[in-house]
C-alpha cells in the first residue's frame, strides 16, 4: 500500500521541502522542453557519469569540464521520467515536512544534499567504469516520444 499522507502534523511551514519540490519540478519541465540531443547534453554535464571521476584522462579527452565535481550536487535535480519524479517528490512531500520540522530548515537542506551526494558517489563506487550517466541507459532504450 502506498501512503497518501502522513498523520504527523508539522509545527512549522516546510519551506525547504516545498522549495526542493519546486526546484525539482521546474528542472524536470526544463528537461521536457529540450530536444533529445539537448537533454542528453544536460544529463551528461549535470548528471553522474562514474568514469568522469575514475578515469580523468578519458573525461578530459571527451571534453568534460575539469571542475566537474559539482555534478555530485546537480545530479540530484535530474529525473529519468515522470514516474521517477512523481515517486521522489511524493516521498519528499510525505516525509520531508516532518524531517524538516525535527531538524530545522538549514540542517534539513544540508542533510538532503549530503544524502543525495552519497547516493551519487555510491553509483560511482559500484559502477566505476560506466561512461553512461544515471538514467540515460533507459532513455536510449525508449522511443523518441518518451523523456529520459
Amino acid at each position: 500500500m502506498f501512503p497518501i499522507q502522513d498523520s504527523v502534523p508539522s509545527r512549522s511551514v516546510p519551506v525547504v521541502t516545498r522549495a526542493l519540490i519546486l526546484i525539482n519540478v521546474l528542472v524536470f519541465f526544463f528537461e521536457l522542453m529540450l530536444p533529445r540531443q539537448g537533454l542528453e547534453q544536460i544529463v551528461y554535464l549535470f548528471g553522474i557519469v562514474p568514469a568522469r571521476f575514475t578515469h580523468p584522462d578519458w573525461a578530459a579527452y571527451v571534453g568534460f569540464p575539469v571542475d566537474g565535481y559539482w555534478t555530485v550536487l546537480t545530479h540530484q535535480f535530474l529525473h529519468g521520467g515522470w514516474l521517477h519524479l512523481i515517486a521522489n517528490m511524493w516521498t519528499l512531500w510525505i516525509f520531508g515536512d516532518n524531517v524538516e520540522d525535527q531538524m530545522g530548515s538549514l540542517r534539513f537542506a544540508t542533510f538532503y544534499l549530503i544524502c543525495g551526494s552519497i547516493a551519487g558517489l555510491t553509483q560511482v563506487l559500484t559502477n566505476p567504469d560506466s561512461t553512461i550517466p544515471s538514467g540515460l541507459r533507459r532513455c536510449r532504450q525508449k522511443s523518441r516520444a518518451s523523456t529520459c
